[in-house]
């Protein structure tokens, strides 16, 4: 009878009171020791943890950096099958002519000239004079062969020269190269009207180029009454710097018309 009264009433809830007035000590005991032991546990246990944690950061750096570097990777192999695609494509637009590919794997130190060194040479059938084009446009022409590799004249050097047409227009005209790598465009009559964006390629005058090749664009013109010609500045269209590959032209046969030329000396 007293358990069955008890239980009754601590079901009614009348015993809550006494019961939290007997049990808050205890639990207040009980959280002021669980917090202790807490402390304690930390104390112990965290220096450990920090070292895996270091441990476990320096890990993860490094596979964040050899991450890091596979992508890289990645994006110079995206960027070397895209210039082969292009230049793959430039190659089906013209199939009457013939072509090598070859890597740009040097350039020449002098600030005064304006060459690259391909790795083709003779033993891949290069020879001297020799066209060079890239998607973009005309690159110039071989300058010098040996067994493995190529020096190339670039058409910024100062020695080269170019003999060009305008894409809309009937006049013909040269482009020539500077020390400082300016191009301008030389010899053209005084009576042609050309204007700022003009489009010019080779024209085959001369015999050291195809016909129709993408040179470059004007971009200011210079007129001047006491002169004989017109001339202007032009932007190749070729970006030398960024150049990584290049398609040399085996096929094109130079035409040595200099002994046909008047000696003027």
């Amino acid at each position: 009878m007293v358990v069955v009264g008890l239980i009754f009433l601590a079901l009614s809830g009348i015993l809550r009171p006494i019961l939290g007035m007997v049990m808050d000590p205890f639990i207040a005991f009980q959280r002021w020791t669980s917090e202790r032991f807490m402390v304690l546990y930390d104390f112990f246990t965290l220096p450990r943890d920090v070292t895996e944690l270091l441990q476990r950061n320096a890990q993860l750096e490094n596979e964040v950096s050899n991450l890091q570097s596979q992508v890289i990777q990645l994006q110079e192999q995206l960027r070397e099958t895209e210039v082969l695609y292009s230049l793959l494509d430039f190659a089906r637009a013209r199939p009457q002519d013939q072509y090598v590919a070859a890597a740009v794997i040097g350039q020449d130190p002098s600030p005064f000239l304006n060459y690259i060194i391909i790795d083709r040479g003779s033993d891949d059938g290069i020879r001297y004079g020799m066209p060079v084009v890239t998607q973009q446009g005309l690159v110039g022409r071989v300058d010098a062969v040996t067994s493995s590799a190529a020096r190339v004249q670039l058409i910024t050097d100062s020695g080269s020269v170019v003999n060009v047409k305008f894409q809309n227009k009937s006049e013909s005209a040269q482009i020539k190269g500077s020390v400082t790598g300016e191009v301008t465009l030389d010899m053209l009559s005084q009576t042609a009207t050309i204007d700022a964006g003009e489009i010019l390629l080779t024209s085959g005058l001369g015999g050291n180029y195809p016909v129709d090749i993408l040179v470059g664009q004007i971009v200011r013109v210079e007129r001047s009454a006491n002169n004989l010609f017109q001339s202007a500045v032009v932007q190749p269209v070729v970006d030398f710097k960024a150049m990584r590959a290049v398609l040399i032209i085996t096929n094109f046969e130079r035409t040595n018309i200099q002994p046909l030329l008047p000696d003027l000396g």
